[in-house]
């Protein structure tokens, strides 16, 4: 009898025990952050010893991504090997997928028995360096995109040789099976295809402006058409450390994001800059939230690179009578001052390889041919043009640096003209108007003697500029631009209606700039230069900045902005448009 009291009393206490046991703590909530420091593994050991989560190391910017706790982020913003914490903003690519693409038999998919014409190289001249033989060969172009479609027009060049030899995935930091690459968001596939496509059309015409480039495809968005600033980052600097063995000279940036802080002090433009540092051409689209001023995206804000607005041919190849500058097309200034875009290419009503399948085309299929092609509108699309342009000027003098490719590409451009000799645009839409394919790469480089300096005719571009001054925080720049008491923006030190709107154009080759592009310079940008607080700026030659004029409430960050702050930004790429 005592045996079946003492179980009753043991079952008892087994239950008392269960019904008062202490639940366990909620595990803490993480955040994605960037966090810089003076090198990335004295940053990643930091994280490491308050336990957060190291996902990224980000050595093209000292930096890495982590998941952190609050408390964790909180002791990480004090410590003193961090220098800056910034948001890992979502990036977005035009379109969502819905599924992927259905597997195919072949390796890659063969052209279709109609070919169509694109029209877009004859536009700006590249057909001619065709017949010269000068597309691009031997130069490699990165496409930091959505991944690629298996077509043979983008994986052969015009030899029909294969010219994709490697691929890195940044969302998982694997390399790509080259056999197994898709884009079920179709962006990636589309600009590349504007680019290299070695498709030839009945007439012998090629598809794409540069058919014989070697591709170097860098995927740094999801299934979904959405990625991070971390995977891109992590993009770019797979780029930097291969760029050697890979030959790349170019790196194709066919996204455009609002800006949240000067272009210093952005991670991924800081990245960019790493890139031009080390030698890399890149080119950016300006992004497609035009026709208003102060619309350029990041990254085509860095003062450095090549940013892309984007023109139509209004349906009328043959007739450049009636080309505009497409309504969507970003302009400057920056709020740093800088005329952007450099340069202006066809971007509207794009037509480009794409999967059946992809996102794309089944949300659009009123763009889509039902075979493979896809038309498309964007300044996406006139960079993956102008990055053609860059790989067949570098094919022709592989001894240019970046700042070389700017300038020669600036000096043969050309501007739209109104009939009566003026600017139908003003510079900070068109920037130095219509690139031109063949003078850019047949630029012949000439020296003269100014004030007893040896001074070359391509070394107009990012004059008074310093890159490494620029990374290393010693100075930041700005541009000439200003904006009078009217609204208008004007160019400091210079005459002229350049900052005049106007609604139509004609394209001509009779302007020429003068005082070799003397508005692509830069002042040294100085902690008392203070746009918002009416203080008055003076540039190098005692130009007024600002006369007392705030630029914009949506363009002024002061020190109550931080990145890091709240870390809701976001960041959308390559949203669609309407065709023009």
């Amino acid at each position: 009898m005592k045996k079946s009291i003492c179980f009753v009393a043991l079952i008892v206490l087994a239950i008392g025990v269960a019904v008062v046991s202490i639940p366990e703590e909620p595990t803490p909530t993480t955040i994605s952050v960037i966090l810089k420091g003076e090198n990335t593994p004295a940053v990643a050991r930091l994280v490491s010893a308050l336990g957060g989560e190291v996902t990224h190391e980000l050595g093209i910017i000292n930096s890495v991504a982590a998941n952190v706790t609050d408390d964790q982020l909180a002791e990480l913003r004090q410590a003193p090997g961090i220098s800056h914490v910034y948001a890992n903003d979502s990036v977005e690519v035009a379109g969502k997928p819905t599924k992927d693409p259905a597997p195919d038999d072949d390796y890659l998919e063969s052209a279709a028995s109609s070919v169509s014409e694109t029209y877009y190289p004859t536009l700006i001249a590249a057909n001619q360096l065709h017949d010269m033989n000068i597309d691009g060969s031997g130069v490699g172009v990165a496409v930091l995109d959505t991944g690629l479609w298996r077509h043979e027009g983008i994986f052969k060049n015009r030899n029909q040789e294969l010219r994709l030899s490697h691929g890195y995935d940044a969302t998982t930091d694997q390399p790509i099976d080259l056999t197994n690459l898709t884009d079920p968001a179709g962006h990636g596939t589309h600009v590349s295809s504007l680019l290299a496509s070695s498709v030839v059309t009945k007439d012998g015409l090629f598809n794409g402006v540069a058919p014989g480039v070697e591709l170097v495809s860098v995927k740094a968005f999801a299934a979904d058409g959405r990625g991070s600033y971390a995977d891109v980052i992590r993009g770019l600097d797979w780029i930097l450390n291969n760029a050697d063995n890979l030959y790349i000279r170019v790196v194709n940036m066919s996204f455009s994001a609002e800006p949240r802080s000067h272009y210093w002090d952005d991670p991924l433009n800081q990245a960019v800059m790493r890139l031009w540092q080390a030698g890399i051409v890149v080119v950016a689209s300006a992004g497609n939230r035009g026709p208003d001023p102060m619309t350029i995206g990041v990254p085509g804000n860095v003062p450095y690179v090549i940013t892309v607005g984007a023109m139509t041919d209004n349906y009328t190849p043959a007739d450049p009578s009636d080309d505009v500058l497409a309504s969507f097309s970003s302009a400057g200034p920056t709020v740093e001052g800088f005329v952007k875009p450099e340069i202006v290419v066809p971007g509207g009503h794009m037509l480009g390889l794409m999967d059946k399948d992809s996102s794309l085309a089944t949300e659009h299929r009123e763009f889509f041919d039902g075979g493979q092609y896809f038309q498309m509108s964007g300044t996406s699309q006139a960079a993956a043009v102008a990055t053609g342009i860059v790989a067949m000027m570098l094919q022709n003098d592989a001894g240019l640096t970046p700042d070389q490719v700017k300038c020669r590409l600036m000096s043969t451009a050309r501007p739209a003209l109104d009939p009566d000799g003026t600017l139908a645009y003003s510079v900070f839409q068109q920037g130095a108007g219509l690139a031109h394919a063949l003078d850019a790469a047949m630029f012949v480089q000439t020296i003269t003697k100014v004030d007893g300096d040896r001074i070359a005719n391509d070394a107009c571009a990012n004059v008074g500029l310093n890159i490494d001054y620029d990374l290393s925080d010693v100075e930041h720049y700005g541009g000439r631009a200003n904006q009078a008491p009217d609204g208008s923006f004007y160019l400091m030190g210079i005459e002229g209606d350049g900052y005049i709107w106007n609604d139509g154009f004609i394209w001509s080759d009779g302007f020429i700039w003068s005082d070799s592009y003397i508005w692509n310079d830069g002042f040294i940008w100085s902690d008392s230069y203070i746009w918002s607080d009416g203080t008055t700026w003076f540039g190098a030659d005692g130009y007024v900045w600002s006369d007392s004029y705030v630029w914009s409430e949506g363009y002024i960050w002061n020190d109550s902005y931080v990145w890091s702050e709240g870390l809701t930004e976001t960041m959308s790429i390559s949203n669609w448009v309407t065709q023009e």
